[in-house]
């Protein structure tokens, strides 16, 4: 078990931490809904209630949209894109071992089954990692303008004004607003990781380049 517990380390440290955060997004969400709507002369909810409100359902999915917009256009970007020195880029004017062609590759009992089987499977497996979080921002973003129609209607109804369609919500500036407002930041991160790795050192860290390797080597 301690040696699974240190294998996956990584994983379950950053699962652990966005349960611990998510947690305590839905309680403060819940409070903070049920005081919006005291205030408005209406009841509070309770913690379950509030997960089936549309306030809890866009502001979830608004923020996983942006995240997985970014992680999906990182790692495309990088299989075209280069930054001279920096650790997050793949090195400059050699081959890099991501861009062997698995068709070419010896096959062992260890290779992963696509590989082995080849054609559109093969196909698929290549760009696999970009396909899941492309199909997790959409879904994201789907549950976004669903979940964003259903609150804004709800403050429509609350000042007599009429109920709109997700198709409708998608129409509106604060659809675009909240997305805009999560993705510039996202993006603003990885230019600072990219950016900063060229000059800037973490001892241990497969982000950085080792301590004392020159500014302009690029790669890890």
């Amino acid at each position: 078990m301690r040696k699974w517990v240190k294998e996956h380390g990584l994983l379950l440290a950053n699962a652990g931490l966005f349960l611990a955060f998510f947690v305590g997004m839905i309680l403060s969400g819940a409070a903070a809904y049920s005081e919006d709507q005291t205030t408005h002369g209406q009841p509070g909810v309770t913690v379950l209630e509030y997960l089936s409100t549309g306030d809890f359902v866009e502001a979830t999915f608004e923020n996983w949209e942006s995240e997985f917009l970014q992680m999906a256009m990182y790692v495309i970007l990088t299989v075209f894109l280069f930054q001279k020195g920096s650790s997050e880029s793949k090195p400059m004017g050699k081959t890099a071992p991501q861009d062997q062609d698995p068709r070419d590759a010896t096959i062992k009992d260890s290779t992963p089954w696509p590989v082995k089987r080849g054609g559109l499977v093969l196909k698929l497996y290549e760009h696999s990692l970009s396909i899941l979080l492309l199909l997790l921002f959409l879904a994201s973003f789907s549950l976004h303008a669903a979940g964003g129609a259903a609150a804004y209607s709800e403050e429509q109804q609350s000042h007599g004004q009429p109920t709109v369609t997700m198709l409708q919500y998608l129409a509106t500036s604060r659809f675009w607003f909240e997305s805009f407002q999560n993705w510039q930041s996202e993006f603003l991160s990885v230019a600072v990781l990219v950016g900063a790795s060229v000059y800037l050192r973490e001892k241990g860290s497969p982000e950085s380049k080792p301590v004392a390797e020159p500014n302009y080597e690029t790669g890890t």
